[in-house]
């Protein structure tokens, strides 16, 4: 299992759906196995991005919450974009 960050992307203080939206762009440049660090503080990211990987197959490693902050790891799956 991966667990450190290809590629980071800080989306604080965009609103759904942007960060989804910007993760998406984000892991369509990455390989398969690379894992997307999301850095966001919108109250919805959590739920956001659960139903994202579940929609598009790839794999939510990590949620963590620091106060408003939040850290999602997603790894992206093979044949996804």
């Amino acid at each position: 299992m991966a667990s450190e960050a290809s590629l980071s992307l800080d989306v604080v203080d965009l609103k759904c759906p942007l960060p989804v939206l910007k993760a998406r762009k984000a892991l369509a440049g990455l390989a398969p196995g690379e894992v997307l660090e999301v850095l966001a503080n919108d109250p919805a990211a959590g739920e956001d991005f659960e139903a994202f990987c579940l929609a598009t197959g790839h794999r939510l490693i990590e949620r963590r919450s620091e106060g408003t902050l939040q850290r999602f790891l997603i790894e992206k799956c093979v044949g996804r974009e």
